[in-house]
């Protein structure tokens, strides 16, 4: 095997590992907040957990390693129980996403301080190497389910700013729209928009997590 093909082969090592952080990451967040806000069906079905295993959908795992795109297990969710369901939906969908962004900002300080202070051999390189793919696939995820489509998270949210009547008009018609969405997000047609967002998503994160930057040229003054 050659040094490429290895290298190849030790990427999608490391992405597989780092979905099976990323989406039960994801999925948990949603029971979590949904049996916050007064529905704990997900909670009592075992989703509220990081076990890949409670959230893993075959079907939408063998897209993910055929075609780049998948999903894991829906999370239940009876927005009757809110006490808001309209605003109880929108919160229980942006966990998902959040949790993400939240994740992926501690992957961003993570590899920073790998960067800066681990020593420069190939074990480090590595670790800082996996740092950056977990960055990635969270950012990727986060952004990926904002898109405002049904079944995507994006389309809950976006219950706090149509009518009623609009929301459940279009959502008549959800598994249509989401394998349009599939068949588009296949051929690559939002390959260049995806891209643009994750890149200002990773520059806002660059920019927030700049006191690790500060700390490091301080640490420089000091023993330099």
């Amino acid at each position: 095997m050659g040094l490429m093909s290895r290298g190849v082969l030790v990427i999608w090592l490391m992405r597989g590992i780092g979905m099976l952080l990323a989406i039960p990451l994801h999925e948990s967040a949603h029971a979590w907040a949904s049996a916050k806000l007064g529905d704990p069906t997900a909670k009592n079905m075992g989703r509220l957990t990081l076990n890949p295993l409670a959230h893993f959908d075959l079907m939408g795992a063998l897209c993910m390693m055929v075609a780049g795109v998948g999903w894991a297990k829906p999370v239940p969710v009876y927005p009757t129980r809110y006490k808001n369901p309209k605003v109880g939906m929108a919160l229980s969908a942006a966990a998902g996403p959040l949790s993400n962004f939240l994740a992926a900002y501690l992957f961003v300080v993570l590899d920073k301080l790998v960067y800066y202070f681990a020593p420069q051999t190939m074990l480090w390189g590595v670790v800082e190497l996996f740092l950056q793919v977990l960055v990635s696939l969270n950012l990727s995820l986060a952004i990926f389910n904002l898109l405002p489509v049904p079944p995507f998270d994006g389309s809950r949210i976006a219950t706090l700013f149509l009518p009623s009547k609009w929301y459940f008009r279009v959502m008549q018609y959800e598994r249509y729209l989401f394998i349009a969405m599939f068949v588009l997000l296949v051929m690559g047609v939002f390959d260049a928009p995806l891209a643009w967002m994750n890149q200002i998503a990773l520059n806002f994160l660059n920019l927030a997590t700049g006191y690790v930057d500060q700390i490091y040229m301080a640490s420089q003054a000091v023993f330099t």
